[in-house]
């Protein structure tokens, strides 16, 4: 580290992640490590990370190692087992997570743990010359870490004090003086616009979209650097008037760094896994054209623009 041998004792506070990602090349410069919070107040249609959504311990099931042996069964304190399909009640599960603890080939696992800011700190810094090499860092991301503000604080202050650059991946849902309470420890900022119409932006995600547009101008009216980012789910906000209408609002308040256009694509088996249904079952990813169609539009409206976080 820059000054010799420095040791600090970070803010100690404690959260429920459900991934450290190391040497991620997306969600923001160079190298990175992306830490994924639980709990989220969007449901998008397409989230492709559903496992974040509740702010607890989940379970995920992988019923091709299940070997019918009963042990969970045996163990369920609330019988939310099905003896036939060996599938997990939802209803009935209390998530005291004994059915994961006895199974003897890992066909369930626990999705989430509570971790303490000094972990993460020491997972952090193992990869920090590459974050250096790289013009990389650390980026906080979810679910939403806006809904647990005192460990994302902690964990952005603690990089910045080993200077280690940050970013914030969110959806802006949240009071501005949450958000705002962050900013000062934030290098870049990676912010989310679904869709321009509030209406529409409720259908698709749960949740309308006024305090997240007047988050978004209450950044840059401070300032900070900002990447607009937009998934592009066919059928639902892939249109050029949507895109148009993105760019056009964003016009006006000045300050954006870029856009960058992330295409639909199909999530894993994890809706299964978590014995969700997924809704969007047939949706298929944009063609390539569609997407470079997409990008000119952005650029022509003087914007820096890219395909793919």
């Amino acid at each position: 580290m820059p000054g010799g041998d420095i040791r600090i004792s970070p803010i100690e506070t404690e959260s429920l992640i459900f991934n450290i990602q190391r040497f991620s090349l997306h969600d923001g410069p160079g190298i990175r490590a992306i830490i994924f919070l639980k709990g989220c107040s969007l449901r998008c249609l397409w989230c492709f990370n559903p496992e974040s959504w509740q702010n607890d311990v989940g379970i995920m099931e992988f019923k091709e190692r299940c070997i019918a042996c009963g042990r969970c069964f045996d163990v369920c304190p609330v019988e939310a087992i099905d003896k036939k399909s060996w599938f997990i009640n939802r209803k009935l599960c209390n998530s005291c997570l004994h059915c994961v603890e006895i199974c003897p080939t890992n066909a369930r696992q626990k999705v989430g743990k509570i971790v303490k800011v000094s972990e993460i700190m020491e997972e952090i810094e193992k990869d920090t010359p590459f974050y250096r090499n790289s013009h990389g860092g650390v980026t906080v991301s979810g679910g939403e870490p806006l809904l647990q503000p005192l460990f994302t604080g902690n964990v952005l202050r603690e990089c910045k004090k080993r200077f280690i650059s940050t970013a914030l991946e969110t959806t802006g849902y949240a009071p501005w003086r949450t958000l705002n309470n962050l900013l000062h420890w934030v290098d870049h900022l990676l912010y989310d616009v679904k869709h321009i119409d509030s209406a529409v932006h409720r259908r698709l995600t749960g949740v309308p979209n006024e305090l997240i547009l007047d988050n978004l101008k209450r950044c840059v009216e401070k300032g900070k650097r900002m990447a607009i980012r937009i998934p592009i789910i066919p059928g639902c906000n892939d249109s050029p008037e949507n895109i148009e209408d993105v760019c056009i609002f964003l016009k006006k308040p000045g300050g954006i760094e870029e856009i960058h256009l992330l295409p639909y694509h199909t999530p894993s088996s994890k809706y299964q896994r978590l014995g969700r249904d997924y809704p969007l079952k047939h949706m298929v990813p944009p063609q390539n054209d569609k997407m470079v169609a997409l990008r000119k539009l952005v650029l022509s409206y003087g914007f820096r623009a890219k395909i793919g976080g």
